[in-house]
């Protein structure tokens, strides 16, 4: 029996989902999967707060960086970051939830871009990101043939 692409995408999520310790120790979580799509979000509390009392770019681009992440890997296939880019367009505020939406644009042989698009609570862009993805060697689960 041969599955379908968005359950691919949800089995891929979900084995990438029990090893990232980083994402999770963000506070963060991963709302929607798809096949080529994805959707995390955290609030920020204050530990994720610089020194303008605003969160921290760092915390903003790990949000969009775990969006893209779920997003190049829902094919089964290990996929990594080749380089990304972030354009801050405002602030995250304190008890804000941001939710970050990754859309792909397009894979060509082992390569892919996608972009993230970094909202707060009001649906106003905080952050728009664009990622290239590799694939590498291995999958995330067996599937049957």
């Amino acid at each position: 029996m041969s599955l379908t692409a968005e359950e691919i995408a949800r089995r891929s999520a979900d084995a990438m989902w029990a090893r990232d310790d980083a994402s999770k120790w963000l506070g963060m979580s991963l709302d929607a999967v798809g096949p080529g799509t994805a959707t995390t979000s955290f609030t920020v509390e204050k530990h994720h707060t610089n020194g303008h009392d605003i969160c921290h770019g760092g915390y903003i681009f790990t949000l969009a960086d775990s969006a893209f992440a779920f997003a190049c890997n829902s094919y089964n296939q290990l996929a990594v970051a080749q380089h990304n880019t972030i354009s801050f367009l405002r602030p995250g505020k304190l008890g804000e939830r941001l939710t970050a939406e990754a859309k792909e644009l397009t894979r060509a042989g082992r390569s892919g871009v996608y972009d993230v698009t970094v909202t707060n609570g009001e649906g106003k862009v905080v952050a728009t990101f664009r990622g290239a993805s590799r694939v590498i060697d291995g999958k995330h689960f067996e599937e049957e043939t």
